[in-house]
């Protein structure tokens, strides 16, 4: 029995949460069994912590976590001490070791008009982000006084070893290109993956390497996306850029992602965009991104690809047939967007 770990979470969460429930119990029928754990500000209002052990250990037991979105307003607070949701999606990432975000960029067809750059320079964009998860500033000592702060941004040389490893194993199975986004004219931080980065470089004498600053980086993306294949690199500048790319779609609702560990941990499945609090609760929320990441969730933590691919391509051909939600310039509803994607699976 396949076991899935279910991470509603806040805002619109459970909203894109349960249909992505119903579409992979469509295509695994009694093969799967879904356990639904607390987890973000859900969980800080009921337990006072945005991860309990519970959840924590209900995720570790799992094949895979498939979470939906954390945070809100609700929770915004510059109190250092109080628990924000966000917690607890670095404290997941943290305890299951879950160190390569994985955020793949492919702009639709049937959605060019919706991005805000000319279909000229977006067409035959295909890239993926590879993002170090666990190290970096957002794990590093923080202090704080009345006058002063400070986040220490560290990286220990395996940390980005194994990060490189995995973008050129996925740079091997594509293009056969990889940028490597630093800041290594400042920072001591990016000489350092440089170095590393190009010391692993060697193992993979089929992969073209290119090192790009990450301002530079920012421009490109909007210059020329489909000069990227596979982008690598570190926590704060691939948590920017990602977002930066999703947008090339025309709607940060459209992107999946997935956070992976190593071989036999089970991976974290979600959408990029966030709980979006000003449209919970009016059934117009975009599920689409949430059904891309339950087909990475199929192909890349379950191995099952011809599920993967059905759900994409039902996706797809929804979208190509006009389905437009709220944020796509349509008036879709969740629900509406849920039945054309299912209707679509067989």
């Amino acid at each position: 029995m396949t076991t899935i770990a279910v991470l509603p979470g806040d805002g619109i969460g459970p909203e894109i949460a349960a249909p992505a429930v119903q579409v992979l119990g469509e295509l695994l029928g009694s093969q799967v069994e879904f356990t639904e754990f607390v987890f973000g500000g859900a969980s800080i209002d009921a337990h006072g912590t945005a991860l309990t052990d519970e959840t924590l250990a209900g995720c570790r037991a799992a094949d895979a976590v498939l979470l939906a979105a954390v945070g809100g307003p609700k929770w915004d607070t510059t109190d250092p001490n109080a628990p924000r949701p966000e917690q607890g999606l670095l404290g997941i990432r943290k305890e299951l070791g879950l160190f390569a975000n994985i955020r793949p960029v492919r702009p639709i067809p049937a959605l060019y008009s919706a991005s805000a750059l000319k279909p000229e320079i977006i067409e035959g964009t295909n890239l993926v982000v590879v993002r170090e998860l666990t190290g970096g500033i957002y794990f590093g000592e923080k202090t704080r006084t009345a006058t002063s702060a400070s986040d220490l941004c560290s990286y220990t040389t395996d940390e980005v070893d194994r990060i490189a490893r995995v973008a050129f194993e996925l740079a091997g199975r594509r293009s056969g290109k990889l940028a490597s986004v630093d800041k290594a004219n400042v920072l001591e931080t990016s000489r350092q993956w440089r170095q590393v980065v190009h010391e692993v470089a060697a193992d993979y004498p089929a992969v073209e390497l290119e090192d790009v600053l990450v301002d530079n980086c920012a421009m490109q993306l909007i210059s020329r996306p489909s000069s990227f294949d596979v982008i690598v690199t570190e926590n704060l500048f691939g948590d920017i850029l990602s977002d930066e790319a999703a947008m090339l779609t025309g709607s940060i609702g459209m992107l999946p992602s997935a956070s992976l560990g190593t071989p036999g941990t089970p991976g974290l499945f979600e959408p990029v965009h966030g709980s979006a609090p000003d449209i919970a609760g009016q059934g117009i929320a975009n599920p689409l991104a949430m059904f891309l990441s339950a087909a990475m969730l199929l192909r890349d933590g379950l191995g099952r690809p011809v599920e993967a691919a059905a759900l994409e391509s039902a996706v797809d051909a929804a979208l190509a047939d006009g389905l437009r939600t709220a944020d796509l310039g349509g008036s879709a509803t969740t629900a509406e967007a849920v039945t054309d994607v299912l209707g679509r699976l067989h």
